[in-house]
């Protein structure tokens, strides 16, 4: 029997944002609620008009039971016997947790792996398109885990908030930290630990000594010396403002993206504000590299 595999991504993976030459690897049947219900550019718009930020917080739900168990259902009946599915950090909520416990209902009719990102958006997103890419080409399941580990490894994800006022009302920014971020405009640089939580690396005083940092860090501890043909870098904002500002500085330090800007999901961009502003870092296994 032929082993038909699928491949599904949480919406935090931003593939419906993505430049479209990607879109034909999922989205035949156009089911997905997040790129068809809410675009990101007008929502970042509003969040940024919007001058009580406390009384007027948008909020996220984890999909429903009923809900993923119609996709691992739609799965069966179209034939696959065999999903992966990457899933948002396990750091940023219950979603992958969720995903294994609905998908060890199907162990006797379904064989699915699901992958934690450790990462949210289109890093994410680029692991499902990998494994597409390489399920296309017959590659073993073991081995697609194993290329998608690797990415896990070397990826980075760093940004800033030039304002504070989603994360405190949020509740990610309290106490004194909150107050004297406000008083003095403290700008937190952020990025994935390994373990899949968003972290501060550090904090600056002032958007433009935040990026001037950010861009330092990217260029001399993430980039180094490899070459652009093996990385994909590119932008990764909510709202455009912060990373107009962004590409005017790193023009001093002579980065270059490799790979178009991506809007952040709504999902995993409201949390954070209008304001996020940074880069993702993608790079290429190159043959000289060991998978494991």
């Amino acid at each position: 029997m032929e082993n038909k595999r699928l491949v599904m991504c949480t919406s935090t993976g931003c593939i419906e944002y993505a430049p479209e030459r990607y879109h034909n690897l999922f989205f035949k049947d156009k089911e997905y609620l997040e790129g068809l219900d809410l675009d990101p550019v007008d929502l970042y718009k509003q969040m940024e008009n919007t001058k009580e930020v406390k009384d007027n917080l948008p909020h996220t739900d984890m999909p429903t039971y009923d809900e993923m168990r119609a996709h691992f259902d739609k799965a069966i009946s179209n034939g696959y016997n065999e999903v992966i599915c990457i899933s948002l950090s396990s750091g940023l909520g219950g979603t992958y947790n969720f995903i294994k416990l609905v998908a060890k209902e199907y162990e006797d009719k379904l064989k699915i792996t699901v992958i934690d990102a450790r990462v949210t958006c289109f890093i994410e997103g680029y692991m499902a398109i990998k494994a597409k890419e390489l399920v296309d080409k017959g590659v073993p399941t073991e081995t697609i885990v194993k290329e998608i580990e690797w990415i896990k490894a070397h990826n980075e994800f760093i940004g800033l908030d030039e304002k504070l006022d989603y994360l405190i009302y949020n509740g990610r920014l309290k106490g004194g930290k909150a107050y004297m971020g406000k008083l003095i405009n403290i700008v937190p640089v952020l990025h994935f630990e390994k373990g899949g939580t968003l972290v501060p690396l550090f904090n600056a005083v002032g958007s433009k000594k935040a990026m001037k940092k950010t861009c330092e860090l990217l260029k001399n501890e993430v980039i180094k010396d490899r070459k652009p043909e093996d990385y994909l870098l590119m932008h990764v904002y909510t709202g455009s403002s912060t990373v107009e500002k962004l590409k005017v500085i790193e023009k001093e330090y002579g980065i270059e993206m490799t790979h178009e800007d991506v809007i952040m999901s709504p999902v995993s961009g409201i949390h954070n504000g209008p304001w996020l502003a940074g880069y993702l870092y993608i790079p290429v296994r190159r043959e000289d590299e060991p998978l494991e």
